[in-house]
């Protein structure tokens, strides 16, 4: 292949080259950013919990408490599996993962409501899953309210009229709306900060395993020493180009065919994703170098970069409250570009914001792009008189 004399692009032509012939690089850039968006997407593409299967422990077995039970198993979240005897034999069928809770409704709760008193409906859940939790009790939580509003009717049911009626079960009516999450679902939830974490880490990965197969070409060295590879800012730029080329089309991959596939909420317009995806993926790129100056064989990336996954996530404040976060570990997530890239993805696919909006975001990602920029042109720079000292040894 006849190659110009531009480090840039000849340092460029040779990634691309060593990229095309390695089957590793190849999975990590190409076959991990296509597949990994759409089995997490398939994973949580149900959205939300319905119909749990949970047992019923009835001691009153009265008519109202029928009817409460009744009115439970109708609501969209739970569904009666069983009907125990004992809590001996509910735990039995919670043990054996038949159901995910039980409930128990009380000898006196019948009783009770007639007395005008308190009764405690028990909720007994599996938390193996908050998700188990959270719809157990919302589905029965829903039902008592209304069992309450129509109690407090029938409490002052002597000369009511319809109009008296309707403001005794719903003294202040309120409307329920859903910001960005219409579905209030998993998917919408957890899938935009995961692509840029899918991104981060497979740029990661790739350039790591990069690194790791000069170092084996070239018996430890990370560039061949010749004299297209003496500028550490051409060879930083030149393989970071290939990289960057490549995940763009993936991130546009995965912000529009997967997000439109999955019915994820997509707010955006198109030239201000590509307007934020250029800033993030440099600074991905330009951080995925300088942190494969310490990988030495092909295998160390993913002892170094796979670990590093869920962490990350964590840190984004996004799958984990951010007011959560101890300030150290806070501290810990400014230095990667995930944490701020995936706050202002989910702003500006989900909820609609401008590229002027998430200011603060993307001064953020421009700030460790530089650095980053700046840390690899010292490792290369290292490198070169690495490789120049071997050269005048041998």
């Amino acid at each position: 292949m006849i190659k110009p004399h531009f480090p840039i692009l000849h340092v460029w032509l040779d990634e691309l080259s060593d990229i095309v012939k390695d089957e590793g690089i190849l999975l990590f850039i190409i076959l991990l950013p296509l597949a990994y968006p759409l089995l997490y997407a398939m994973i949580y593409s149900t959205e939300t919990q319905r119909e749990l299967p949970i047992c019923v422990v009835d001691d009153c077995m009265s008519a109202r408490s029928r009817d409460f039970i009744r009115r439970v198993d109708a609501t969209a979240e739970v569904q009666i599996a069983a009907h125990c005897t004992s809590m001996d034999e509910a735990q039995e069928l919670m043990r054996r993962r038949d159901v995910y809770a039980i409930m128990r409704v009380p000898a006196e709760f019948d009783k009770e409501l007639w007395r005008g008193n308190q009764t405690v409906v028990g909720l007994y859940s599996d938390l193996t899953s908050m998700l188990y939790y959270k719809v157990a009790y919302l589905g029965i939580v829903n039902v008592a309210q209304e069992l309450n509003r129509s109690i407090k009717v029938r409490e002052h049911q002597e000369n009511i009229t319809r109009r008296e009626e309707e403001l005794a079960r719903w003294p202040v009516r309120f409307e329920e709306v859903k910001l960005y999450n219409s579905a209030g679902g998993f998917c919408a939830f957890l899938i935009p900060p995961v692509l840029m974490l899918i991104l981060q880490q497979a740029l990661c990965l790739g350039v790591g395993m990069s690194m790791g197969r000069s170092r084996e070409r070239f018996r430890g060295l990370v560039i061949p020493p010749t004299r297209h590879y003496k500028n550490a800012i051409a060879i930083v730029l030149g393989r970071g180009l290939v990289h960057f080329l490549v995940f763009l089309l993936m991130a546009i991959y995965m912000s529009v065919c997967v997000t439109r596939w999955f019915g994820l909420p997509q707010l955006a317009h198109f030239w201000d994703l590509i307007g934020f995806f250029v800033p993030y993926l440099l600074a991905c790129t330009f951080m995925a170098i300088f942190y494969s100056g310490f990988v030495y064989r092909r295998e160390d990336c993913i002892l170094l970069f796979v670990f590093m996954s869920i962490p990350l996530l964590f840190l984004t404040g996004v799958s984990w409250p951010g007011a959560s976060i101890p300030p150290f570990w806070k501290a810990v997530g400014m230095f990667f570009p995930s944490t701020w890239g995936a706050n202002a993805y989910v702003r500006i696919s989900g909820m609609g914001a401008s590229l002027g909006d998430c200011h603060r975001e993307m001064m953020a990602i421009w700030i460790i792009a530089g650095v980053y920029f700046l840390l690899s042109c010292l490792m290369y720079m290292f490198e070169i008189r690495k490789a120049v000292g071997r050269t005048i040894l041998s």
